[in-house]
């Protein structure tokens, strides 16, 4: 068996176009529709069906994919253990939501980066909906969302946990005075909140609707660091991760508004497409991921693992 039509194999499969793994691959279309003809024939199956110009892998299809991908890794480990080479190279695109940039990239990634000066990152801030478009285009290597709890069967969860949410206030507030508030009593604050649609932001406008609700903010900004900032300064309240809000409560800068029946559930989940090769830059992401976003708060030595909420390990 040829491994080139493996690989050819496996860039179809993940952009589910001929054209567009030939032109990764530097290959004219006939080239590609031919090394697919041969292992087609190699294996006795079909491994797509083509109907109208679209492809799209077959039952087959998938289960020959599993196995390409564990030939094509094992190549590349024998590839890379006979040049003996230690470093890990290549190029990893990574979406995530606009409020999970700073965090993830606020402290660590310069040892990342001095561990790992081979791969480039492509940090990608969108909002959940276009995550999934790019990761199903191939135009995302894997996702970090913060949003609905989200499973399917085309996606591998690495790794998700369960995000507290609360309303914040500067310490000197007076709403941080009140042993118990509720919601009414909020809306005519001014408020500074993430952009209109994204992640947690949207599923607090849907909840307030539900309650015949509406908040009209002061300012709207993606970045939750300088929400927190404002905030600390007086500028007006928010509702925050408390991932983002935790080291301001615990400083004394910042309070949690005892605010009672409005409980939103967010989900924090680092996902890749089932279809897609773990490469080796990859999968060091990925692990990345998890030590700065999933780690065990006040852990001094943070390691990243698979948590019970894991569906399938890397």
């Amino acid at each position: 068996m040829d491994i080139r039509n493996l690989v050819t194999f496996i860039h179809v499969a993940e952009r589910n176009s001929f054209t567009k793994a030939a032109k990764e691959l530097g290959y004219s279309q006939s080239t590609v529709s031919f090394q697919i003809q041969q292992l087609e024939a190699e294996l006795n199956v079909q491994l797509f069906d083509r109907i109208n110009r679209t492809v799209a892998l077959t039952k087959r299809g998938r289960e020959v994919l599993k196995y390409a991908h564990q030939i094509s890794k094992l190549t590349r480990e024998l590839e890379e253990g006979m040049h003996r080479e230690e470093q890990v190279t290549g190029h990893v695109r990574l979406a995530v939501p606009d409020s999970l940039c700073e965090s993830l990239l606020r402290e660590g990634f310069a040892d990342f980066q001095s561990r790992y000066p081979g791969i480039t990152l492509q940090i990608i801030a969108t909002g959940t909906e276009e995550m999934f478009r790019l990761l199903n285009h191939n135009e995302a290597d894997a996702i970090l969302t913060l949003d609905n709890h989200i499973y399917h069967a085309e996606y591998v969860i690495v790794k998700e946990e369960k995000v507290r949410m609360h309303f914040v206030a500067a310490a000197r507030h007076p709403l941080c005075q009140k042993k118990r508030l509720k919601i009414p009593e909020l809306v005519g604050e001014p408020f500074v909140l993430t952009e209109r649609g994204m992640s947690y932001r949207r599923l607090m406008d849907e909840k307030l609707a539900g309650m015949s609700l509406a908040i009209q903010p002061v300012l709207e900004v993606g970045s939750t660091g300088l929400i927190c900032s404002l905030v600390e300064q007086g500028v007006g309240i928010s509702y925050l991760p408390d991932y983002v809000t935790k080291r301001g409560v615990r400083s004394g800068t910042l309070c949690y508004l005892p605010v009672k029946d409005f409980e939103i559930e967010i989900w924090k989940q680092l996902l890749y497409h089932r279809d897609k090769w773990v490469s080796p830059p990859m999968e060091s992401v990925i692990s990345y991921c998890i030590d700065r976003e999933f780690a065990p708060e006040d852990c001094e030595d943070k390691k990243g693992g698979m948590s019970d909420g894991t569906r399938e390990k890397v």
